[in-house]
């Protein structure tokens, strides 16, 4: 018997008035996938995140993780269960330190009005920060922890919102455009962080306009074009596939209007 996939969205439907961004969308993420969730401008990837992590509810279908079935379930309690995100735009607390940004990202552990306190604690030889500085290690960000996350460069705060989505202990990690902004020496030490938390089961999704990255990253990728899914396979044969070429390149319409050029 097959085993549970760790993400499952299932015939999943969201309409914003008479517009369907999300299309009777179905897939999987088995557990322990890098998996990456591509497409043109506005196919609807931002979209379908906000709706596994309960930021929009959907209109239809069926979001379950490890089994457990989420759709609806608040986006707060969704990270109690297991799931984690990163956003497009950045969104680190700019009048706190890098290590208390991190943080942040551990109340969801608390279990008590002491623990909830713990991780905004002021002890620097604490648990909560220990744990905190050694992400922010393995990820490779070299800054002062004590430092204003407001003055550091874009690519840095990228990365430090990503190190934030993992202190949550979750099962599933969605990064939406975490390469965006940062130059090609980020870039592989991000890769290579991601690859490495991986190796400890967690269980990535990865919206990315890099293809490079994605490349090096994911073995599975989805794609969406106008809400709707147009592949789901491996990430080596994305680029050769017909529907895929014609969404980013309009392939199809293209040799068509040609042959009716020359044919007028």
């Amino acid at each position: 018997m097959p085993a549970e996939p760790m993400l499952r969205v299932s015939h999943v439907v969201k309409r914003f008035g008479g517009l369907t961004v999300a299309d009777d969308v179905s897939f999987d993420v088995p557990r322990g996938a890098k998996m990456a969730l591509i497409g043109p401008n506005g196919a609807g990837k931002t979209t379908m995140f906000n709706l596994i992590s309960g930021v929009y509810p959907i209109d239809g279908g069926e979001i379950s993780l490890d089994g457990q079935v989420i759709d609806a379930l608040p986006a707060r309690k969704r990270i109690g269960v297991g799931l984690s995100r990163s956003f497009q735009n950045i969104r680190l607390m700019p009048h706190l330190t890098v290590i208390e940004n991190v943080m942040l990202g551990q109340h969801v552990q608390a279990t008590s009005l002491a623990s909830l306190l713990a991780p905004v604690g002021w002890q620097r030889g604490g648990r909560w920060r220990r744990m905190a500085e050694e992400r922010l290690r393995q990820a490779g960000i070299d800054v002062d922890p004590d430092s204003a996350v407001s003055g550091l460069p874009y690519g840095v705060r990228k990365k430090i919102e990503v190190v934030r989505a993992l202190m949550s202990g979750p099962r599933l990690l969605m990064l939406d455009e975490p390469a965006a902004g940062l130059n090609p020496r980020e870039t592989a030490e991000l890769s290579a962080f991601l690859k490495g938390i991986a190796e400890d089961g967690l269980t990535l999704l990865v919206v990315e306009h890099d293809m490079s990255f994605v490349h090096d990253l994911c073995e599975q990728t989805v794609v969406l074009n106008f809400g709707r899914l147009i592949y789901d396979g491996p990430t080596k044969g994305v680029q050769d596939d017909e529907a895929v070429r014609e969404a980013y390149l309009g392939t199809r319409r293209v040799a068509t209007a040609e042959g009716a050029g020359r044919a007028a």
